[in-house]
């Protein structure tokens, strides 16, 4: 019997960033999925605050070299590589030299939000899903963390979904609700417009709050689950009447994480043995 395949994509991924809920899940996850019998591959940005020397970056050169377009500008993809020993696992980073080299995350020095994040947000997305095709590595379940990942889903259920390697993937979204007050530009829709890209999807992104975001990358999604305790009125009335798998918030303790992974993996063999759906 082959193993199932996991993709996991984070914003964040502890001990690169800082620890945070988004940053713990993604570290334990991946290793927890592992030993419970599944192959993974997770994938992170590159920022300019992991430290290469460090953490043992190095360029994987076979991947590397590609360039994708953004806002009618190329832009160099270069994919770099760490371990996590303690976890017997690897980390792949996706990189580019304007994106991901300034010494912040998502705010400058003077708290602001960074205008280009949402550039930032479709490069790092679209370099998973390419980068994934060079590997050739097909997966069951893609689980994306954070609202850096919130274009998966559409990617995947529109111009990816006939490609060998994604069409019977199960895309699992989890919900934390970081930096809400934040929109994006009216040019979002233009930027990440691709073939297999309908007028009735671009819809989802008619008005790109950070809501919005995260509620389009749910309705694209196989299953959801509420990564963040916290109430949002627009997210819970939507997860109150979506007619899709769901999985209801957990805290999350490195000491005692058995219960959290068993849920979680339990979830994805569920959502393994059903059609991969657009959602709704």
């Amino acid at each position: 019997m082959k193993k199932a395949k996991v993709l996991f994509i984070s914003q964040e991924i502890m001990p690169f960033l800082e620890a945070t809920e988004v940053g713990k899940i993604a570290r334990h996850l991946p290793q927890g999925t592992q030993e419970r019998g599944k192959e993974i591959r997770t994938f992170m940005p590159r920022f300019g605050v992991v430290n290469e020397r460090r953490n043992q970056l190095h360029e994987v050169i076979r991947l590397s070299g590609m360039n994708l377009i953004i806002d009618d500008n190329d832009h160099p993809l270069i994919i770099k590589v760490a371990s996590i020993q303690s976890a017997r696992m690897q980390v792949y980073f996706i990189d580019n030299e304007e994106y991901f080299q300034r010494k912040m995350v998502f705010r400058d020095a003077k708290e602001k939000y960074f205008k280009d994040n949402e550039d930032r947000m479709v490069f790092f997305c679209r370099g998973v899903l390419e980068t994934v095709k060079k590997l050739g590595w097909p997966p069951d379940v893609i689980h994306c963390h954070g609202w850096m990942t919130s274009l998966i889903p559409f990617f995947v259920k529109t111009s990816y979904k006939e490609d060998p390697l994604f069409k019977n993937s199960r895309v699992v979204y989890s919900s934390y609700l970081q930096d809400m007050d934040e929109s994006f530009s009216p040019n979002l829709s233009k930027k990440i417009k691709m073939e297999g890209m309908g007028s009735d999807d671009m819809k989802l992104f008619k008005d790109p709050t950070m809501a919005n975001l995260h509620l389009a990358a749910m309705k694209m999604s196989d299953g959801i689950i509420k990564g963040s305790a916290e109430k949002h009125t627009a997210i819970d009335n939507y997860l109150k009447k979506c007619n899709k798998p769901m999985l209801a918030h957990q805290p999350f303790n490195e000491e005692g994480s058995d219960s959290y992974l068993d849920s979680v993996n339990e979830f994805y063999d569920e959502l393994m043995e059903e059609e991969p759906a657009y959602a709704d």
